[in-house]
């Protein structure tokens, strides 16, 4: 079986440690083996991969998350990349050409779509391996999970079966109701709609070239930005008359807000944090150096991160978004494939950032034309290549580098350095990349 988990989303509703590019997917919350913590991505990515050994999993992005992907994922997991964000079915379009036409995967081959943020049991990822068997039966292009609500919520989607039993065809769906028509369907025997399906590859196929007129992966790609911006559920699912849903009744969060996320977390405290003995319901998450400290606080979520300090009370948290989208939006903290990054400090005219460099990972081969840099190596081993020429640097060295220099730095052991720019017009586009065969040919005097 394939298994697509859609990660193409962005959002503040998490705002200060989500952001454009560090979506809520990839913040590390919850515990894992060793003390560490790991993301919602790694979490359901680790759990698909224990339940169900023999899928083969991969990622649906947009192109700035790849690198937080490969960062926590490892270089080697697939990753269907979309050009730009077009919603769910376009996404989904994309991918399964992917698998069929790069991968090589057959039509009759089931695949199975699931989002990477919510917070559930194992029982849910062992129903991901009885949706695939039940798109491969053919009783149903679609197959559905329906999870069990346990209150009559507004901020999900209703599937309504025509039976009782743990598998029915389905009758109808219903879009966020108001609590008091949430409330009659659930008396009705409405599931609310997880975002979870299974169906053949060659389905979806036939789906995209009636949609959109496109079949092939050259073809989805090179128009990508030209698809309608559709959610699969409008486009594909309400409209498919052949559907099943099967029951979910284990244990499942949608992890949207920080209410809800707070809901799900094991610790109190994460980073420097401490609160007195008379807080009840107070978590503190902290992203700084710096300690946070609560008093006589009940129901209280407090958020720090470079990106600003949160203090809210957990029932007013989903309000959070239009506050959030008008703050600035210079990005603060983000992962790349080669490690992360965490801005110190603006000017108009200089940037100073903490770089770390996973061991054996090094930045794109590049340069800058309206900006001079200097870094500080503060810890760890590693080497330069300034111009094509290759140097050690170790805790303690200082390396400038002027406007229009070729430059990166490959990292030996875990390393850590300052990195200041200096200039009039900093600015994320002021990169020209030059890739390995540039860089080989510097090295060896070829320029």
């Amino acid at each position: 079986m394939h298994t697509v988990l859609l990660s193409g989303g962005s959002g503040r509703r998490l705002w200060p440690l989500s952001n454009e590019v560090r979506s809520k997917q990839f913040l590390k919350l919850f515990p894992a083996e060793g003390g560490a913590y790991e993301s919602m991505i790694q979490r359901v990515f680790r759990k698909i991969r224990a339940v169900l050994p023999d899928a083969e999993v991969m990622v649906a992005t947009s192109g700035a998350q790849v690198p937080a992907v490969r960062n926590q994922l490892g270089k080697d997991v697939d990753i269907s990349v979309e050009p730009c964000r077009r919603d769910t079915f376009p996404a989904i379009a994309l991918a399964a050409a992917y698998l069929l036409d790069v991968k090589g995967a057959g039509e009759e081959e089931p695949l199975v779509i699931c989002p990477v943020d919510p917070y559930v049991d194992d029982g849910y990822f062992a129903m991901l391996g009885d949706l695939a068997e039940m798109a491969k039966d053919g009783e149903a292009n679609i197959s559905l999970m329906g999870i069990e609500p346990t209150y009559p919520s507004e901020k999900y989607g209703y599937i309504l079966p025509e039976t009782g039993e743990e598998i029915s065809a389905v009758s109808a769906f219903a879009e966020k109701p108001s609590a008091e028509m949430a409330a009659e369907y659930i008396s009705r025997g409405a599931l609310w709609n997880g975002g979870v399906f299974a169906c053949r590859l060659g389905y979806l196929r036939e789906k995209t070239a009636q949609l959109t007129g496109l079949r092939s992966y050259d073809e989805l790609y090179e128009k990508y930005a030209e698809l309608e911006p559709i959610s699969f559920d409008y486009a594909v699912v309400e409209k498919e008359e052949r559907l099943r849903v099967k029951r979910f009744a284990g244990d499942w969060k949608d992890i949207g807000t920080w209410n809800t996320l707070t809901e799900s977390l094991e610790d109190a405290v994460i980073g420097e944090g401490v609160m007195s003995g008379d807080c009840d319901n107070v978590h503190i998450i902290n992203d700084l150096d710096v300690p946070v400290l609560a008093m006589g606080l009940n129901d209280v979520v407090i958020s720090a991160s470079p990106e600003g300090i949160l203090v809210a009370d957990k029932g007013q948290s989903s309000y959070i978004k239009p506050y959030a989208d008008s703050f600035a939006r210079q990005v603060m903290f983000a992962e790349k494939s080669w490690g992360s990054y965490r801005v110190m400090d603006v000017e108009s005219d200089a940037l100073t950032i903490k770089v770390t460099l996973n061991p054996g990972h090094s930045m794109n081969y590049h340069s800058h034309q309206r900006r001079d840099e200097v870094w500080v190596v503060i810890s760890g081993e590693g080497r330069t290549i300034i111009d094509g020429e290759e140097r050690p640097v170790r805790s303690g060295d200082v390396i400038t580098m002027a406007a229009g220099c070729r430059h990166t730095v490959i990292a030996d052991s875990e390393l850590k350095l300052i990195e200041v720019q200096l200039g009039e017009e900093i600015s994320a586009e002021d990169k020209i990349k030059h890739g390995e065969v540039q860089k080989k040919n510097d090295l060896r005097g070829g320029r």
